[in-house]
């Protein structure tokens, strides 16, 4: 019977591990989307030279990604003897080297996250982050020799090992940090005043919109002349031609990550002056400057902005 209880223990050991893998290459992934950077906010990557951390921080999402999905690949007859062992050492050699660099990351940098878990990884470097690696890095080590895994019967066995993963995600929870961290975002939300969004994303967002389509005609340059962030918008300008005249369409697009509203103006290149939609845009429903100014009160204009931006403003 014993025997049996540790054999059940080893085989709960690699689902656990593959989502522990999984969930952190998909949470670095997710930061990089938002911020545009992969190798910002990762622990670990403070302790190379700047050159080579955006490298290191590619190498470790990789290799999350691998082991974990070898793990499941590997747990079955597939996996059946040094394949199954060649990725359950790697895993093992993983974890061994990640408990390494958060000692030596909580010896030069104290004040750095793990970054295990992307934005969820802040906090400095502590007691608990490094048990969590070292226990993970034991678990890694238990599968190896580990005969190929079987679907458990019913009753007492599948009882038995929900039991066992019920209490390493206990533990594991007790020894995350980033536990408290995610309880304190469900219940905060971020003012848009203070909200990061890449440029990029505003632009995409912008090209994707009713109002690009409905101005793209008379837009003639497809790269912004100017672009700035008051509060809760960003402001993107592009030169345009309106019959004979040189103008400027300015998008102000809402700090949002989904689907923002945008409101959009066209003004006179040289003086600044508002001017009137052509006939089809306006039959087309186009907000032109008045609802622009009524979504958002007149705020002024940054410095270094051009001639013509700064009625837009």
């Amino acid at each position: 019977m014993l025997s049996g209880a540790v054999v059940l223990v080893r085989e709960a050991q690699i689902p656990l591990l593959s989502a522990m893998l999984l969930g952190a290459c998909a949470t670095k992934f997710a930061r990089m989307l938002r911020v545009g950077s992969l190798d910002a906010g990762l622990g670990p990557t403070a302790l190379f030279p700047m050159h080579l951390r955006r490298s290191v921080a590619i190498a470790m999402c990789v290799a999350e990604l691998a082991c974990g999905v070898a793990l499941l690949v590997t747990a079955g007859p597939l996996g059946r003897g040094e394949p199954a062992n060649t990725v359950r050492l790697a895993t093992s050699l993983l974890f061994v080297v990640a408990t390494c660099a958060l000692i030596e990351l909580r010896t030069s940098h104290p004040d750095t996250g793990c970054g295990c878990f992307g934005d969820f990884s802040t906090s400095p470097v502590s007691g608990r982050t490094l048990a969590r690696s070292a226990l993970l890095a034991a678990a890694a080590l238990a599968t190896i020799g580990l005969a190929p895994l079987h679907t458990p019967h019913r009753g007492a066995d599948a009882g038995r090992l929900l039991g066992i993963l019920l209490v390493e995600l206990i533990v594991i929870a007790a020894l995350s940090p980033e536990l408290g961290e995610a309880l304190i975002r469900l219940g905060y939300s971020e003012p848009c005043e203070l909200r990061r969004l890449p440029a990029v994303r505003t632009l995409t967002a912008l090209r994707r919109s009713s109002q690009w389509r409905r101005r793209a005609d008379m837009i003639t340059e497809d790269v912004p002349v100017d672009i700035w962030r008051e509060l809760c918008w960003r402001y993107v300008v592009f030169p345009a031609r309106t019959g004979d005249r040189d103008a400027e369409v300015v998008f102000a697009v809402y700090m949002r990550p989904h689907r923002p509203p945008i409101y959009a103006a066209i003004v006179d290149a040289a003086t600044g002056e508002a001017l009137s939609w052509p006939a089809l845009a306006t039959r087309r429903g186009g907000p032109g400057w008045a609802n622009l100014n009524r979504a958002k009160p007149a705020a002024p204009t940054p410095a270094g902005a051009g001639s013509g931006t700064a009625g837009a403003g």
